[in-house]
């Protein structure tokens, strides 16, 4: 067989032997023997779903996926995990050419360790197993199929004595029928075991012949009950970048990376055979992928059994961007019955045709003759109606210079870019600069710019340079070099740093000219800020681009340059930003201006935030989000999100805040774009509402990503996010050194309104922490002057908290409980939920300090109902605990109407809600489809949550709130 046979004996607790199937998985990377196994990467959650499965009691898992999805990588995952968890683990990995060889699976998983029972075992059972494993020539009666039964289940009692056991079985569809029927049997009995025998299988989705000629076909019969069934997902594309960036220590073009993943189908093992054979290939540019020997003849197997004709019209929809019945009728190709037969394509009921796999449509595509895929192109281009897939039809027909196609692509991406399809323009517009006759050179040079321009919009970067690039080459011409450069510093996102040497260049391109002066100062304004970390040097460069912007009559420019001369006087409290804000918003305006994060509709919300006008703000990003959707730049989307996730926060929707998040990290992740901005707002939202350790995660990446993008202008927010979040840990050593080099950034940085960046009030509460009430009583004072000055009201209700806990700890008793009802009352007129209930949780855990407590137990009651109502998980656990310290003889007091069970998560409500009606656990846990310990431990929660002691409590509380 193609294994190395066998696992470690036992008194070696290191990582399994596994089969070679296991140590050179589905993803392509090869593997030494004992070496402990990495997941791949955006495996994590088929790991958990595994894991929890077993943790709770289940017996079995089946990972079920075509060949190439990476279960043999998970296999190899859990075995390392299992034993390094103490588990002895059997292994093996049975092929499709060995199955008729019984006993072949059973010889693979214990043939190295059987030594150490098979002494110990009964005389007949003895003489089975040995015949069995092939340790004599004795050959296996009929009586003795029984023995070698009990003397299976005896080996794994004894092996599995003094730990668990753990069974993994790679490809279990081709195990021969002896091993199976014996697994089978003892995973009916694996219960019985003194300590618990684990069966983890993955099988193909659709292993042909179902259990026939041999080998075994019921997969989750070698599973102790109960058994889950966990379909391996295809990779997404971010998780693709990593892997193979690190199977061939290279960056991929994000076009090239998605054109992987859509013909691979997100399949690891497919991708990497792809990628290698574009490398071998020295083809980087976006295109038809090189079908390697591999994959086809995986393919072929399946093609060769079809009629000419069949083949014909598969052709025909392999070519085709959108295959319906229709469109190859059109063609005059029908008849797709014996393909759909085979399982090769599925039509719906719209007659929309799709493939089973994009592999097929592209191997199809790929081997066909070149005349045959011209001829294709050729009665697609006269079927179709759209003048989009007809230009890349046409563009097909031919790989030399023609003016006409050259136009109709351009035509054709005029409008795609008119639908907000600017990937599909920019491919577009490369094709008509390719086409274009080389006696039209600035034509040429004109079509590729355009194009690069709109990858940059689309959030292709890689794309976008190397087009810029390429007119760079081609091109003297100031206004065509301008561009290019230009071009090149928007597609560094963050990284201005990594193109400080562009600059001096396109400066000397634009020769003076305002027209070309006015978008270099603007960018240069950029520079000044995130990579020289000056918004006094920013605010001038914007301002002299405003000016040459409307000298030349570019209003797009303008209303960009007048958008970041108002968001930096915001950021320097200057009187005169309201009046640029207002000219920024002026007509006549653009629509690219409009739906783009660095225009004034998007400074507009910020302009909202800083009166405290919540509501607006999210009314205007929410407008603005489905503006971008439908056809603006990728940035702007993922920043659109970033910015409502953070907004969200400070209304107190925590559950919104974190989908918003992730919404916008993973568009930052599989676009190629800056993180930062992406990992600060999942940071907040974790720290308002879903987990203080995830929290510290994301604002360390958030703190990573900044400095490796050299980024001054969002290194600040990221370390805020990064100190507030220890802070709430309780480590106010760490949050004051963090906080402070936040102060000392903004304030070299010319920061004058705190109601831009809001770290003043958690730095006050650190240096509270840490003992030095003196220096933040000096921080709040001239935060407090600053924000009076401006009219940030809700910026003073903070820092009125915050006054309060100075008072405390300077011993103003008095002071500190009026400060922090004051400030609880003004934010309870405000917006902001989560700074309420802040307040109301330091006014009762400070009463309750100073011998009230019934005055403080009404205070955080106060402080639950909010943190409870706006779900911030961790201020609702600090508040609890407060309780718990306030009220310990008794359950909580809750005011009148308020939901008893408001606080419980959704399993906990539910099984607070059947105890009412007088369920067991065992009971409950049946009809919720739980563990019993799942069950037990969501009530002791409960019981300590809602401050009670008995079932009966918690009877009377669920009925009180019904």
């Amino acid at each position: 067989m193609r294994m190395t046979r066998g696992v470690r004996p036992a008194r070696e607790n290191v990582g399994a032997v596994l089969p070679a199937r296991f140590l050179a998985a589905d993803d392509g990377r090869v593997r030494r023997a004992g070496v402990r196994v990495t997941p791949v990467p955006g495996r994590e959650s088929v790991l958990g779903e595994v894991r929890d499965h077993l943790a709770a009691g289940g017996g079995g898992v089946l990972l079920a996926g075509p060949v190439g999805i990476g279960k043999s990588t998970l296999l190899s995952a859990l075995a390392a995990e299992h034993t390094a968890a103490g588990y002895r683990i059997f292994a093996c990995g049975p092929a499709e050419t060995e199955h008729h060889l019984p006993f072949l699976g059973l010889i693979d998983l214990i043939a190295q360790v059987v030594d150490e029972v098979i002494d110990r075992l009964p005389g007949p059972e003895s003489h089975a197993l040995r015949s069995a494993l092939l340790l004599h020539d004795v050959p296996l009666g009929e009586r003795d199929l029984l023995c070698l039964r009990l003397g299976v289940l005896h080996a794994f009692r004894t092996l599995c004595a003094d730990r668990p056991g753990l069974v993994l079985i790679d490809d279990a569809q081709w195990l021969d029928r002896p091993t199976g029927e014996l697994l089978a049997f003892v995973a009916r009995r694996a219960a019985r075991l003194a300590l618990p025998l684990r069966v983890i299988a993955s099988i193909r989705p659709e292993p042909s012949g179902g259990g026939q000629g041999g080998h075994w076909g019921d997969a989750a019969g070698l599973c102790p009950e109960p058994v889950l069934t966990v379909r391996v997902p295809p990779m997404p594309v971010a998780e693709l970048g990593v892997l193979l960036g690190g199977r061939f220590g290279r960056s991929w073009p994000r076009s090239q990376l998605v054109r992987i993943h859509e013909v691979s189908g997100g399949n690891p093992f497919f991708a990497v055979e792809l990628a290698r054979s574009v490398l071998d290939s020295d083809d980087l540019r976006t295109g038809e992928l090189p079908i390697p020997q591999s994959l086809s003849v995986l393919i072929r197997k399946r093609m060769d059994a079809l009629s000419s004709q069949t083949r014909g019209t598969l052709l025909m929809a392999a070519a085709a961007s959108r295959p319906s019945v229709e469109l190859l009728r059109r063609t005059g190709r029908a008849g797709l019955a014996e393909a759909e037969r085979r399982g090769i394509v599925d039509v719906d009921a719209g007659g929309q045709i799709r493939f089973a796999h994009p592999l097929l449509s592209a191997v199809i595509y790929a081997e066909a003759e070149s005349t045959e895929r011209k001829a294709a192109h050729q009665a697609l281009s006269e079927a179709v109606r759209d003048p989009v897939e007809r230009a890349l039809h046409l563009a097909k027909l031919t790989s030399g210079r023609d003016r006409r196609i050259a136009a109709t692509l351009e035509e054709a991406a005029t409008v795609a870019r008119r639908r907000g399809g600017l990937s599909t323009a920019a491919h577009l517009g490369e094709l008509a600069a390719d086409h274009t006759p080389a006696s039209e050179r600035d034509a040429a040079v004109g079509r590729r710019l355009r194009a690069a321009e709109d990858a940059v919009a689309a959030g292709d970067y890689e794309l976008a340079r190397r087009l810029a690039r390429q007119a760079l080459e081609r091109t003297a011409v100031p206004r065509d070099r301008v561009r290019a450069w230009v071009v090149i510093m928007d597609s560094s996102g963050q990284a201005l740093a990594e193109v400080e040497e562009v600059f001096p260049k396109a400066m000397e391109a634009a020769r003076g000219e305002p027209s070309l002066l006015a978008p270099l100062h603007y960018r240069l304004s950029w520079r000044a800020w995130m990579v020289r970390g000056s918004a006094a040097a920013a605010h001038v460069h914007a301002r002299r681009s405003a000016e040459l912007a409307a000298l030349a009559g570019d209003r797009r420019t303008e209303l960009f340059a007048l958008s970041k001369q108002a968001n930096i006087e915001f950021f320097l409290g200057r009187p005169d930003a309201e009046r640029t804000l207002r000219r920024a918003l002026a007509d006549p305006q653009d629509p690219e201006v409009m739906w783009h994060h660095n225009g004034p509709i998007h400074l507009k919300h910020r302009h909202h935030l800083m009166h405290d006008r919540l509501n607006e703000a999210r009314a205007e990003l929410r407008a603005l989000i489905y503006s971008v959707r439908q056809r603006g730049v990728v940035e702007s989307l993922c920043l659109s999100l970033y910015c409502m996730s953070q907004v969200e926060v400070l209304q107190g929707r925590c559950r919104q805040a974190l989908s918003l998040a992730r919404q916008s990290l993973g568009l930052a992740e599989d676009c190629g774009l800056s993180q930062g901005p992406s990992w600060y707002a999942l940071a907040l939202a974790e720290a308002a509402g879903g987990d203080l350790d995830r929290a510290l995660t994301a604002a360390e990446q958030a703190v990573q990503h900044s400095e490796s993008d050299g980024d001054l202008l969002f290194l600040p927010r990221a370390l805020h996010a990064e100190g507030l979040v220890r802070l709430q840990l309780g480590d106010a050593t760490a949050a004051v050194r963090i906080l402070d080099e936040v102060r000392r950034m903004e304030t070299e940085q010319g920061l004058a309104d705190p109601s831009v960046r809001r770290w003043h009030a958690d730095l006050a509460d650190a240096l509270v922490g840490v003992g030095r009430p003196g220096e933040a009583a000096e921080l709040l004072a001239e935060a407090r002057a600053q924000a009076g000055r401006l009219g940030r009201r809700g910026v003073l209700a903070v820092l009125d908290r915050s006054a309060a806990l100075v008072c405390a700890a300077q011993g103003d008793r008095d002071a500190a409980l009026d400060g922090l009802s004051r400030a609880g009352e003004r934010l309870q007129a405000l917006p902001y939920r989560l700074e309420e209930g802040r307040a109301w949780l330091e006014l009762g855990s400070l009463r309750a300090r100073l011998d009230d407590p019934e005055r403080g137990r009404s205070d955080l009651l106060r402080a639950r109902g909010v943190f409870a109502k706006t779900e911030a998980r961790p201020w609702l656990a600090r508040t609890l605990a407060e309780l718990q310290r306030v009220d310990h003889d008794g359950p909580v007091r809750r005011s009148a109407g308020e939901d008893p069970l408001g606080i419980l998560t959704d399993i906990e409500r539910k099984v607070a809600v059947l105890v009412a009606e007088g369920a067991t656990n065992r009971e409950i846990a049946a009809r919720l489809f739980l563990s019993i310990k799942t069950v037990e431990a969501a009530l002791t929660r409960t019981f300590r949550k809602l401050g009670v002691r008995s079932r009966v409590d918690v009877a009377r509380l669920a009925v009180s709130g019904r």
